[in-house]
């Protein structure tokens, strides 16, 4: 069971790296920040009782799922909430052209195309469903190493082996997972 000290420390140590790969992810730094409060919050609520040695995967594991869920709100709210009148001139005569539309918005900075956003959804959520599909020793050396990014040793302190073992099993979780997402035709 962590304590409350453990389990401060262990968020304070992450904050960082979980701000910056959730601001990469979803483009938006308010976002990321509410994502990364949020799944903290959920680790502290609901697995205080699990020992500290498990507080990296698990948050990973919450981070992930909020991510994903933040993207779904995301595809809802717009198809919800668009409204064609959002389209139309200042001058409301009705007659506007959607397209001339969003072909001024792609060209606003950091704007990028709905293709791009499916295209980059569909990899993620491809990503994350052969990631879940490693066998658990596999995905945690993984996880560990290249989501957590810690060393061989410290990944081996984690998983309690040897850091053979943990080179063994990263090497395997990515010739898997590049055979599964070739197999997609998905490159990297």
């Amino acid at each position: 069971m962590a304590t409350d000290k453990e389990l401060s420390d262990f968020l304070k140590s992450v904050e960082k790296r979980a701000f910056k790969r959730t601001a990469y992810l979803v483009r938006d730094e308010d976002a990321a920040l509410d994502i990364v409060q949020d799944s903290m919050i959920r680790l502290a609520e609901k697995y205080l009782d699990r020992p500290p040695a498990e507080l990296p995967l698990l948050f990973q594991r919450i981070l992930s799922n909020a991510s994903m869920d933040w993207f779904r709100r995301q595809k809802v709210r717009n198809a919800v909430m668009q409204n064609m009148s959002s389209f139309e001139g200042a001058d409301g005569d009705g007659d506007f052209d959607l397209l001339e539309s969003l072909e001024s918005q792609e060209g606003m900075m950091g704007a990028e195309s709905a293709a791009d956003e499916v295209s980059r959804a569909q990899t993620l959520l491809a990503i994350e469903g052969e990631v879940a599909q490693l066998p658990t020793r596999q995905r945690e050396a993984f996880l560990l190493r290249y989501w957590e990014e810690l060393d061989v040793a410290e990944t081996a302190d984690v998983m309690g082996c040897s850091e053979g073992s943990v080179k063994t099993h990263c090497s395997r979780a990515v010739h898997a997972l590049a055979k599964a997402l070739r197999a997609k035709g998905i490159t990297l």
